[in-house]
């Protein structure tokens, strides 16, 4: 698990910081096949977060088998919508993203002002 500070949850390094905990992560796991797929999937995670869900809280990987889930809990309960850009949108185009490099991914209301952003990468 690794827990985004309050200062830090808004910046722009805080994805590069995700993206070292994943590299980490699944380096001591031994679990290299999917790291570069992982890491753009947190990035979009994250940065969901940062843009729409104000600011990412938490981020943990869990690893079963051939599958590694990433989950990102942010701020607010929005729920997130993968749109559908024009050619010419500079945005928009991470959760589709995500979907194209997943074999499911969703979102959960735990409850209170949170929600968490899944995503499972197949092995």
């Amino acid at each position: 698990m690794f827990p985004f500070h309050q200062r830090t949850a808004l910046e722009p390094a805080c994805v590069a910081t995700a993206r070292r905990f994943v590299d980490q992560t699944l380096t001591s796991w031994g679990v290299l096949d999917v790291a570069f797929d992982a890491q753009l999937v947190v990035s979009e995670l994250v940065t969901n977060a940062m843009r729409h869900g104000g600011g990412a809280a938490q981020l943990r990987l869990l690893s079963h088998g051939a599958e590694l889930a990433c989950a990102v809990t942010d701020h607010t309960r929005t729920i997130p919508v993968a749109a559908s850009p024009d050619v010419f949108s500079e945005f928009g185009r991470g959760l589709r993203l995500v979907d194209a490099l997943c074999t499911a991914w969703g979102w959960l209301s735990p409850g209170g002002s949170r929600k968490i952003v899944w995503a499972v990468i197949a092995g």
